[in-house]
């Protein structure tokens, strides 16, 4: 999810200022997604350019009210009623980083996999103690964070059960059978030599 989406969303409630947005964001994602004000002005300024909300009403402490616009609120429908549809390639840098590594000689990859799974372990267990901390199951704050981090705990036990995978793939290729060294086909497209001047 976006910031722009999130502060959206909340200002199709009513009309905020900055501070108010963070304390709302904070408030409705369980405390896991931290923003600093600065990101939620920047993030203001370039709705407003968009033309998704504008500026409204100055109290008496000076706080500038920021309201949606109807385009706006079009735009928060649109993207409550899209499923998220995650992205096809793989930009995780883990994935990249051990398949990177199993083709590179001379890496131990067994031993980056472990040195991996117990920062994995130590982050899931964190997430495990986190899910039973914090607000008491009849405040509305714990819905919304415990569905945060239920979310994190998935991804953590899935990050595990992906390292055991992989330790067992590449404990077929004991020989390191997947290193290579660089090719000695070159590429058709690529910055051309420049010619040097006699």
């Amino acid at each position: 999810m976006s910031v722009r989406q999130g502060l959206l969303a909340i200002l199709n409630q009513g009309p905020c200022y900055g501070y108010q947005l963070r304390t709302e964001f904070d408030r409705r994602t369980g405390s896991t997604w931290p923003l600093n004000v600065g990101q939620i002005y920047n993030t203001l300024d370039r709705l407003e350019r968009d033309g998704l909300v504008s500026k409204a009403d100055i109290d008496e402490q000076g706080h500038v009210y920021w309201k949606i616009t109807d385009a706006g609120s079009v735009a928060v429908d649109n993207w409550l009623g899209d499923p998220v549809r995650r992205s096809g390639g793989t930009r995780d840098e883990l994935a990249i980083k051990l398949a990177l590594a199993a083709t590179l000689p001379g890496v131990d990859v067994m031993a980056l996999i472990e040195s991996q799974r117990q920062v994995s372990r130590t982050q899931f267990d964190e997430l495990l103690r986190t899910s039973h901390e914090g607000a008491t199951p009849d405040e509305p704050q714990a819905l919304t964070r415990s569905l945060v981090i239920d979310s994190m705990i998935c991804a953590a036990e899935a990050e595990l059960r992906w390292l055991d995978r992989a330790e067992q793939r590449l404990a077929q290729h004991p020989e390191r059978s997947m290193a290579f060294e660089l090719s000695d086909e070159r590429p058709k497209r690529g910055r051309p030599a420049r010619a040097t001047a006699h």
